[in-house]
């Protein structure tokens, strides 16, 4: 958990650093310091979007998620960060969208789930 997955120039994709929910739930943040999203230096930006979109696309042709939110919320960590935040078939709908940050201990996956996920991931934004 948390380790990087891909990088491009100004972007590092790594998973989430702690206990999840749901498999896949990854963060692009800034290679360079930044407060948000608006902070980001041109190059970086413009990378965001399309390294986004693939993340995306990834979390749902390798791991089968039905669908991909995307959150930048910046009220806790003052450093630009993106979730992107698979659901599945099987997800609970109390888990949907923002709620998975809400996740009681309960329902966090082992972290070996997380693990196999997140390489699964690494592997296709490899290739």
């Amino acid at each position: 958990m948390g380790g990087v997955i891909a990088r491009t120039p100004g972007l590092v994709l790594h998973g989430v650093a702690g206990p999840s929910p749901v498999p896949g739930w990854v963060v692009i943040s800034s290679a360079r310091h930044v407060r948000a999203w608006y902070d980001l230096e041109p190059d970086a930006a413009s990378e965001l979007g399309p390294f986004a979109a693939r993340v995306m696309r990834a979390q749902r042709e390798v791991l089968g998620a039905e669908h991909a939110y995307a959150f930048a919320i910046g009220d806790v960590l003052r450093h630009f960060h993106l979730h992107l935040v698979p659901r599945y078939s099987q997800t609970p709908q109390r888990l949907w969208g923002r709620a998975a940050f809400d996740a009681p201990a309960s329902d966090h996956l082992p972290a070996q789930q997380l693990e196999a996920a997140a390489q699964a991931l690494a592997a296709a934004l490899a290739g």
